[in-house]
């Protein structure tokens, strides 16, 4: 496993090679990288490119260099409107994100940005998506894992289970002020959240614990949902069926926030 200071070393070579490529005139670290992060963060840098030339350019040489130098694997890449970015595994399994943009769009994508040189836009923050959004996604996915149930796909009715869960504890660190984007603040909920959504984790696949799972789930949902109170009273009886045995239907489970 990589240490601390491997991280560091590659850290200092990749901003070496930025300072020298005469077509990088930005960089910065960002995300964990650039809040301090911990022992096992990955290491986040994002880049800059000159006008005289293109990001698929500077992309493909940096691709090479950091493979043949580093012994890189290049995992995918992940279009945000014009910028690219890359992630790579290192020897020691580090985690190494690089991404490219034009100079007119470099810039920062949240709070988590801290210039190493050259200079940014003001650039636009990619917040998480809205509340309703991911209301409604948990929603659909509850009711396509009972569907799967019904036919007796119980793997692929703890996957929606699963993506529904995840949904509903996303929204638990909206209500909390939490950072909600890839499960950032879900060990942050205070404790009796985590005992809340506890019933919600799947322990055995079978029509039982899958079914109260997601009766659990449901319940948390509409209990603490941005929906309308009528639109809340309509997914009740729509769901009432499906979802909701009838010690859960009558049980108070408390709010999640």
């Amino acid at each position: 496993m990589f240490s601390s200071e491997d991280r560091e070393w590659i850290s200092e070579k990749l901003i070496s090679w930025a300072r020298s490529d005469e077509r990088i005139v930005s960089a910065a670290f960002v995300g964990s990288s650039a809040s301090g992060g911990d022992r096992w963060s990955d290491l986040d840098l994002t880049f800059g490119i000159s006008s005289s030339t293109t990001v698929a350019d500077v992309l493909s040489d940096w691709t090479t260099r950091v493979v043949e130098e580093l012994g890189a694997v290049v995992l995918f890449d992940l279009p945000v409107q014009r910028t690219i970015y890359r992630v790579f595994l290192l020897p020691g399994a580090l985690q190494v994100d690089l991404s490219f943009s034009s100079a007119e769009d470099f810039g920062p994508r949240g709070p988590r940005f801290e210039l190493i040189f050259g200079e940014a836009n003001e650039g636009q923050w990619i917040s998480a998506p809205p509340q309703e959004q991911a209301f409604g996604l948990a929603i659909h996915h509850i009711v396509r894992a009972h569907i799967c149930i019904e036919r007796g796909r119980l793997w692929q009715a703890e996957y929606w289970q699963h993506q529904a869960r995840d949904l509903a504890l996303t929204l638990a660190c909206q209500w909390h002020n939490l950072e909600p984007r890839n499960g950032r603040g879900f060990d942050a909920l205070p404790d009796s959240v985590h005992e809340q959504f506890s019933p919600c984790f799947v322990g055995a696949l079978s029509v039982g614990t899958l079914t109260r799972a997601l009766a659990v789930t449901t319940q948390i949902l509409l209990q603490n949902t941005p929906a309308a109170p009528k639109e809340v009273e309509q997914l009740r009886e729509m769901l009432q069926e499906i979802s909701l045995p009838p010690e859960i239907a009558q049980a108070k489970t408390g709010a999640a926030s």
